[in-house]
């Protein structure tokens, strides 16, 4: 029997082991628990999307990977997405009731509460002379709230008044500094801005909120109410 040249046996065992490799790689079932650059959908039999995950929108630069939730009647009911693109960007999460309107998101700028606004003030006594008052020609505390802290922003607002022939000034104290700006007696204070300095080192924490009078005029009084106090997003 001729003897095969010995290449000819190396190059036959290295097409067994190439075919043994192809034939098992046919045959293996491809991971079902990873998605690499792509995203998984899962689908009602009408083809209602009820879950999205993964690399979110059309276009080949988008870079955005997010995640929604939607009712078997194709509402949504929890996202968390821009829709901008970017891979980069704080995405908000939102929470939706059966109608779509946002229930809850949280604030990507400043950190906490985007939505609700949760505080609702009580309809207000409108006659003056049963609001906080003073008669002190030195700034005085007349009225004084503890309001734990959920959102970056508050917005205040408070009516002022000044009984016949005397005149006066009144401001918010925040944490005993003051917040927002100073108004005479019988003009309207109505300021948002930044409840705290640093939300991040103070979020759920009490803030005290003071409403500070004074008498300008050699007597007299001045009467403050609020009308309106709720935290918002930045």
């Amino acid at each position: 029997m001729p003897q095969l040249p010995e290449d000819i046996i190396d190059r036959l065992t290295q097409m067994e082991r190439r075919i043994q490799a192809l034939s098992t790689a046919v045959n293996t079932r491809p991971a079902l628990n990873e998605i690499t650059n792509g995203a998984l959908t899962v689908k009602l039999p009408n083809e209602t999307a009820v879950l999205q995950v993964g690399k979110w929108g059309t276009n080949e630069n988008d870079k955005e990977y997010g995640l929604t939730i939607r009712r078997q009647t194709g509402e949504r009911a929890l996202a968390l997405y821009n829709g901008n693109g970017s891979d980069t960007a704080k995405q908000v999460l939102r929470l939706f009731d059966a109608y779509e309107h946002e229930l809850f998101s949280d604030d990507i700028s400043a950190g906490g509460l985007a939505r609700p606004w949760l505080q609702m003030l009580p309809p207000q006594d409108l006659a003056s002379i049963n609001w906080s008052q003073t008669t002190s020609t030195t700034w005085s505390t007349i009225a004084r709230s503890l309001n734990p802290i959920w959102q970056p922003l508050m917005r205040l607002g408070v009516y002022t008044r000044f009984s016949s022939g005397a005149a006066g000034q009144v401001k918010v104290l925040v944490d005993g500094a003051q917040w927002g700006p100073t108004v005479n007696a019988g003009t309207t204070f109505d300021h948002t801005g930044p409840i705290v300095a640093d939300i991040q080192t103070r979020f759920g924490t009490s803030v005290t909120v003071e409403i500070q009078a004074i008498v300008t005029s050699a007597s007299g009084t001045v009467y403050a109410q609020p009308y309106v106090m709720y935290g918002r997003q930045s």
